[in-house]
């Protein structure tokens, strides 16, 4: 199995598909939801302001004392304790993230704020804890 998050980049926030393929074929899809890519020179990679880089990274399966099921990206540049956790909001009057990866099964706008969230994160994070290994590579194109 390997997991592949193909983006689309917006001003407010980054959407991806988010595939676990067995080969080449498609054995799950979901959505996921990041902050906006935003270019600062200074401020490359920047916390609570920019999605991750694309990139490959390792992943781990953990268990966090205030989110519960999650998955640790490991080895993104300038930064730490990147995951991919339950939430659904990256913009707005509410925010579930400051720089991780919030997968859903959908894209809406939940809280009628006028920006895009992801809907059913609950359900998109433990389909794919039950689908993914305890270790794998995420390819972010």
């Amino acid at each position: 199995m390997k997991a592949i998050m193909i983006r689309k980049y917006g001003i407010k926030e980054t959407q991806s598909v988010f595939l676990v393929m067995d080969g080449i074929d498609k054995y799950f899809e979901c959505v996921a939801i990041e902050l906006p890519r935003v270019v600062i020179p200074y401020r490359p990679n920047a916390h609570d302001v920019d999605c991750i880089p694309e990139g490959n990274y390792p992943v781990k399966k953990i268990i966090s004392p205030t989110k519960g099921k999650c998955f640790l990206l490991s080895d993104v540049p300038d930064r730490f304790a990147v995951e991919i956790h339950i939430g659904n909001f990256v913009s707005g009057k509410k925010v579930d993230s400051a720089g991780c990866i919030l997968p859903g099964m959908s894209f809406a706008d939940i809280n009628e704020d006028g920006n895009i969230d992801v809907a059913d994160s609950t359900k998109a994070l433990n389909q794919l804890w039950d689908i993914l290994p305890d270790a794998f590579k995420l390819h972010i194109l």
